[in-house]
């Protein structure tokens, strides 16, 4: 009688960001690891946005680095009244840690208005000068802030860039595609109501989708609504996959190798 069908395995996806530093989910990451792997979810980037989330990432990554998790640090775009010269120093330092892959989350977002724009143009023009200046990846925050994303993108020319939790149009993810961006889809890839997301999903070359939670944010379907965790970057996948209509297992597996591409293994 057989009871084992490798055909049915789900593949190995890789989280391209994740915020296991937020207090929602810090005070236990050791479960959160475990419960990802249970998952098949093996690997993962730690995102840090502020003083004390990049180093929380940084020591994640230490503490967990034989699991397949790594750091990228940055300041948000919500954060950015906190880069000073002080925290640009220390990050510069944090930059040079050999867990640390890549510069981000940075970038810009115009949907709150009680934010200084031109802090925010600043902070993230500084970010891409130091993953030029590091030969590391970025991490971009993008949100109702295209028109000026795109236009510092073209300016800088950017070697290599990832767009965290797109939600934007055809047009906008083409655009950034062909400045040589990926393109990362978060939990809201499988919301029923997201239709410019799923176009623009269907948009992207396969060689160019990444795959993320987010969380503690944007939990996928069926757990919508929700504390998200790493391990649910597999409702990603398999929302996903059935949008593209390709088999699941075949995803996971191009994502995971698009994200060797954008963030290479040691």
């Amino acid at each position: 009688m057989t009871i084992y069908d490798p055909t049915k395995i789900p593949g190995d996806v890789y989280d391209t960001h994740t915020h296991l530093n937020d207090d929602a989910l810090y005070h236990d990451v050791a479960a959160y690891v475990g419960r990802a792997h249970e998952f098949r979810v093996m690997e993962m980037n730690v995102v840090g946005y502020d003083p004390q989330g990049n180093q929380r990432a940084i020591q994640i990554a230490h503490d967990f680095a034989d699991q397949g998790i790594r750091a990228i640090i940055g300041f948000q775009p919500e954060d950015t009244d906190k880069f000073d010269a002080a925290a640009e120093k220390l990050l510069r330092q944090q930059l040079n840690d050999p867990t640390v892959i890549g510069v981000g989350e940075t970038g810009l977002d115009w949907h709150w208005k009680n934010f200084d724009r031109d802090q925010q143009i600043a902070a993230f023009e500084k970010h891409l000068d130091l993953a030029a200046e590091f030969d590391l990846p970025v991490t971009i925050h993008m949100r109702d802030s295209f028109d000026d994303v795109y236009r510092i993108l073209q300016e800088r020319s950017v070697k290599k860039f990832e767009m965290h939790s797109f939600a934007g149009t055809v047009d906008q993810a083409e655009k950034l595609v062909a400045l040589g961006g990926y393109i990362s889809f978060s939990g809201m890839a499988t919301f029923k109501n997201t239709s410019e997301i799923h176009e623009a999903a269907k948009s992207v070359p396969l060689d160019r989708i990444l795959v993320e939670t987010d969380a503690p944010y944007l939990a996928p379907v069926p757990k919508r609504g929700q504390t998200n965790e790493p391990a649910w970057t597999k409702f990603v996948v398999d929302g996903l996959a059935k949008l593209l209509e390709i088999d699941r297992n075949q995803l996971a597996k191009i994502t995971r190798e698009n994200a060797y591409r954008v963030w290479p293994k040691n």
